[in-house]
């Protein structure tokens, strides 16, 4: 699936839906069912690693196989087996997705280090913030979560892509600034990635932050700052799910694509854009789909600015 960060990458889902340290306020999937912090054996690996070789015998292109998913994949007590798994049957690049609250932890640290990019997550410079943005279970520090990441900075040899999500009128003020410009500069990462919600988010009331305002933050954060959050797309989709057009039944869709198409949107909220690249179908075809899917049930629509998403019922 294409990624604005990774560039074509194989997904890989290790934890059950929302399963999670964190309740954050702009999350795609919506909010946690399970916040904790205990490591669990969520289920062996293999069946994993089998899709995995199934697919590189089949001629898998992919920039990374990227391990993240529905839940905060740290929690499964096998995701260093799992890494190990993956380099035997691939050269690709394995790369993490976390948002980093279990980093002090050193048997969690062990098994992150395995990976050839760690993409932690750091929203805010202060608890009040990080409670307010991320709504952590009870035992989570916002220090704790700072520390853990420059620990794993000094053990880890390789990058580390700090993301930042941005909330109009709690983290954009000049204090939240520099108190993570601090953070930044402790933990020292390879890259500091800033987003903000142009998804449709567990909170309605999100506020995402424009696109001028974040590039001057970025400008204050520094150097090592660049932008990820997707305004380029906003024209054009907002009259997505009305000119659907034509007829169509479920029966015509092949089955290998209907069920791409819904586990891409049971993973996270996709605008039409998303859809028809990640799926290589023209737009029209796309909208032909989406109607028949939101007629019988299975998935719905939101508006987000200008721009329509799509996201599974299920």
């Amino acid at each position: 699936m294409p990624s604005r960060r990774l560039g074509l990458s194989f997904g890989v889902d290790i934890v059950p839906f929302k399963v999670c340290t964190l309740d954050c306020v702009y999350c795609q999937l919506g909010r946690t069912v399970e916040k904790t912090v205990e490591r669990r054996d969520f289920g062996p690996v293999e069946p994993i690693l089998a899709e995995l070789r199934e697919a590189v015998a089949e001629g898998l292109k992919a920039d990374f196989v990227t391990i993240g998913g529905s839940g905060e994949p740290t929690l499964h007590l096998r995701l260093g087996e799992l890494v190990d798994g993956i380099k035997e049957i691939t050269d690709i690049p394995v790369a993490l997705l976390t948002n980093g609250t279990l980093l002090s932890r050193k048997d969690v640290r062990d098994d992150c280090a395995r990976v050839d990019v760690a993409m932690p997550s750091l929203d805010a410079g202060d608890q009040g913030a990080f409670d307010r943005i991320d709504r952590p279970e009870d035992s989570i520090s916002i220090e704790s979560v700072i520390s853990g990441l420059c620990t794993f900075r000094k053990e880890y040899t390789g990058q580390i892509w700090l993301e930042i999500f941005f909330v109009e009128q709690i983290n954009t003020g000049q204090a939240q600034i520099e108190r993570l410009k601090g953070a930044i500069e402790r933990i020292k990462p390879n890259k500091v990635q800033l987003n903000t919600a142009v998804r449709p988010t567990a909170d309605a009331g999100v506020s995402r932050v424009d696109a001028e305002k974040l590039q001057e933050i970025a400008t204050l954060l520094g150097p090592a700052c660049e932008i990820i959050a997707d305004f380029s797309k906003a024209a054009g989709e907002q009259g997505a799910k009305a000119d659907h057009g034509g007829e169509s039944g479920l029966h015509c869709l092949a089955t290998e694509t209907k069920q791409a198409l819904l586990s891409m949107l049971k993973r996270r909220p996709c605008s039409l854009g998303d859809i028809s690249e990640g799926l290589s179908l023209n737009r029209s075809e796309a909208i032909k789909y989406l109607a028949d899917l939101q007629e019988r049930g299975l998935i719905e629509s939101e508006q987000k600015g200008e721009r329509t998403f799509f996201k599974s019922m299920s």
